[in-house]
């Protein structure tokens, strides 16, 4: 089967669901200039780059996310993990832009060190981020955040280094689908290419 995306008939959003998977869940909480918090997860997500730290969220549509964040220039991205799937997929409803999401869905959130947004305290990760960029795409925008400050829960902590099987992070997939964690494999990178001495 071959789809040509030109073709108005074809429906490219579904089919990039389900196949660019899994996809990180950026948890994003931010703050209206009227001081309304919102909460909404966010799958297109990723590191953008290392030297200074941006990471990346693309808004399908103008959502709240959007507004709040070329308003205040913050956000705080809280890693969603498995022990929070039902209170993460609550706070994608479609609520009013004058709901807080994490007073609706009865979420417990903690104070920021280094922006004024509050982060989600349940999370065993957390990125406090000031507005870098917006770069509209079509019917989406691409957000870029500096990361001025990091959480993370000592619990999840090994060796000075957050271990992925005890923050149980979770993955977006196509359609409803939600990626849980699973097996981890080890494996060295290797350090010189094959056949050089």
């Amino acid at each position: 089967m071959h789809l040509d995306p030109a073709d108005p008939d074809v429906n490219t959003y579904p089919l990039l669901n389900s196949i660019v998977v899994p996809r990180p869940i950026a948890w994003v909480s931010t703050r209206s200039a009227a001081g309304v918090g919102n909460l909404a997860p966010h799958s297109f997500f990723t590191v953008a780059c290392v030297d200074p730290p941006l990471v990346s969220i693309t808004s399908v549509g103008a959502k709240d996310t959007l507004r709040n964040v070329q308003e205040t220039g913050e956000m705080v991205i809280s890693l969603a993990n498995r022990p929070l799937l039902e209170r993460i997929n609550g706070t994608s409803a479609p609520y009013d832009p004058d709901v807080d999401e994490a007073e609706a869905e009865g979420l417990e959130m903690a104070p920021s060190t280094n922006v004024s947004v509050p982060r989600v305290a349940a999370s065993p990760a957390s990125l406090e981020c000031t507005l870098h960029s917006v770069q509209e795409l079509g019917n989406s925008w691409l957000i870029l955040g500096r990361v001025v400050g990091i959480h993370v829960d000592d619990a999840v902590m090994q060796d000075g280094h957050p271990e992925f099987e005890l923050m149980e992070p979770l993955s977006r997939l196509g359609r409803n689908e939600w990626g849980l964690p699973n097996e981890v494999v080890r494996i060295d990178r290797p350090t010189k290419a094959p056949g050089r001495d």
